[in-house]
């Protein structure tokens, strides 16, 4: 199995962030949409602790102006910018030429969501694919992966939606060219924007024997 690329999103707490930062992850999220139990606010600690992390971070926007995006993407100094509202493939084109690797999200519930994609093919680092839900954001539950067969774009896919311990066997298991790896949220909470550091440790582990 190809090396995956592995996000754990969701954060704010200092002290989980350190613990988490300590793991073998690729990057760690943080959410700016308001509406969200994990909402990151502009407090002086907030920007420090994650303005000072030492892994790659991204940003998770919905539906935010492209001036407020880049301010807090230089605030908290990102290296991602994460889509997850109706952004236009213009948004993500001027995210991108101003150095910022960008994941869109798509939610996935048929063959017929994944049309969407063709639009943003050539301005977008990574597609994420969720479960859709009536709300912005992830619903926890797992959408069919058989459906990513249908998947023919050359876009690399980060795969989200309902992940958690239990699915280790099934990622192992899934085969697809453009499967490029994992967004970890709700499925390793104690609650809302805090990680149980120890199980993502071993999720990961049985994920890169």
């Amino acid at each position: 199995m190809k090396q995956l690329f592995i996000k754990v999103c969701g954060m704010r707490d200092a002290e989980n962030i350190r613990s988490v930062v300590a793991l073998d992850v690729d990057c760690l999220g943080f959410v700016f949409f308001t509406r969200s139990p994990r909402f990151v606010s502009e407090t002086s600690e907030n920007i420090e602790t994650i303005s000072n992390c030492c892994k790659n971070k991204a940003g998770v926007f919905v539906n935010e102006s492209l001036d407020n995006i880049l301010y807090k993407a230089m605030l908290f100094r990102l290296q991602f910018i994460q889509l997850h509202g109706n952004e236009s493939p213009e948004i993500c084109n001027e995210l991108r030429q101003n150095g910022y690797f960008i994941i869109k999200s798509f939610s996935v519930a048929s063959l017929k969501d994944f049309h969407h994609t063709e639009k943003y093919r050539y301005v977008c680092d990574y597609f994420l694919f969720d479960t859709k839900c009536t709300s912005y954001g992830g619903s926890g539950n797992r959408f069919d992966w058989s459906l990513l067969m249908a998947y023919q774009d050359t876009t690399p896919f980060v795969l989200s939606g309902g992940l958690s311990p239990d699915c280790v066997n099934d990622i192992k298991r899934l085969q697809h060219p453009q499967f490029a790896g994992i967004d970890l949220n709700s499925g390793f909470e104690v609650s809302p924007a805090m990680k149980d550091a120890g199980l993502l440790k071993n999720f990961i582990n049985e994920i890169k024997k």
